[in-house]
């Protein structure tokens, strides 16, 4: 949908871009039965732990700004590695 939206969109200015978040530590991954996932989450995130919900800051701020007025089309993964295997 990203990118049919990207190329539709595009000549007219409108750039359409995705921001693809891992695994967050948040209230809904609380509680007995959601920890034993999160264990299992983090022995395959790279950087070894969840996100938390601020660090998708500066992402978020970049691909809304000039800085990224090139970006079209793409999908930005944040996941602390968790894709490269």
């Amino acid at each position: 949908m990203m990118k049919s939206m990207a190329s539709e969109w595009g000549p007219h200015g409108i750039r359409v871009n995705a921001l693809s978040p891992g695994y967050i530590d948040t209230a809904a991954n609380q509680g007995e039965e959601m920890q034993e996932l999160s264990k299992q989450w983090v022995d395959m995130i790279p950087l070894g732990r969840l996100s938390k919900p601020e660090e998708f800051r500066g992402t978020a701020v970049w691909m809304c700004s000039d800085a990224s007025s090139y970006l079209t089309g793409s999908e930005i993964i944040v996941d602390g590695g968790y894709t490269v295997w």
